[in-house]
């Protein structure tokens, strides 16, 4: 999943393509690097992001989701926690929701139930304005997983099939470094829900507070490797700022994953 952010002010890329041409020409560069969902945002959900209006976040994203789908079949989600952002999106071509909020606003769960759509609802402690001023957990990866357990059967309860349903932990929405790293660490325990499982940790802050890079834009080695870690441990959609890099070390890992214990090259000793 590609992250096409159309939002002045998000934590990596905010204000580059804030302008609809732009956007849709770097989502459709990110195609051509190997991304299979293109993800188009227009409310920042960083740490201290302040809330938009439907309006104002309709009138970033709607052009681009049209763009973007006048030059390619690949499948489009819209990243937004407001219905009736969901609603025109998916009417003018998005195939899928990714809500941070997990379907928790207003109107939300009638809305995803209604489109028919798959939806990624994704855990977060507080808002993105206020949620990393404390987190605290006794047991996050527990606390998380209830927290999702619940949400999917608030949306089957509402009418979506547990078909459309993807879980995302939620790295860096209310939580620690220690809690992100506990998570990623865990995650096989989220894929045995049985749901697909998307990791969001492309150039985030757990990953400078590890490696020292306090520029998210110097983070993509550690961003690569963090996605091939939550490959491994069975994530099923990784959503990324650095597509070509990702798509490289995913690939050298399904080609040791598929290649024959016979073709291997064995040393003398």
């Amino acid at each position: 999943m590609g992250v096409v952010n159309v939002t002045p002010d998000s934590f990596s890329d905010g204000g580059q393509f804030a302008d609809a041409s732009k956007a849709v020409e770097h989502a459709l560069g990110l195609e051509q690097l190997g991304a299979s969902i293109l993800d188009v945002g227009g409310e920042s959900t960083r740490p201290g992001a302040l809330p938009v209006s439907a309006q104002e976040e309709l009138e970033r994203v709607i052009p681009v989701i049209e763009g973007i789908r006048r030059h390619t079949t690949c499948a489009i989600s819209v990243d937004t926690s407001k219905p009736e952002v969901m609603q025109a999106a998916i009417n003018v071509g998005a195939d899928m929701i990714n809500d941070v909020r997990a379907l928790q606003a207003p109107g939300a769960l009638e809305a995803a139930a209604g489109l028919g759509v798959p939806v990624v609802m994704m855990h977060m402690q507080g808002q993105p304005k206020t949620m990393q001023d404390d987190p605290h957990y006794q047991d996050v990866v527990t606390e998380v997983e209830h927290f999702l357990q619940a949400r999917v059967h608030a949306s089957t309860q509402a009418g979506l099939s547990s078909s459309q349903l993807i879980i995302d932990p939620g790295f860096g929405f209310g939580k620690t470094v220690a809690h992100n790293f506990a998570l990623l660490a865990q995650l096989s325990q989220l894929v045995q829900l049985g749901f697909p499982v998307l990791a969001g940790l492309s150039r985030k802050s757990m990953l400078g507070a590890a490696t020292g890079k306090d520029d998210p834009q110097k983070r993509v080695s550690a961003s690569v490797a963090a996605c091939l870690i939550a490959a491994q441990a069975g994530a099923a959609i990784v959503r990324v700022h650095d597509v070509d890099e990702t798509v490289d070390a995913l690939k050298i890992w399904a080609a040791v994953q598929d290649k024959p214990e016979s073709n291997v090259q064995r040393g003398s000793n």
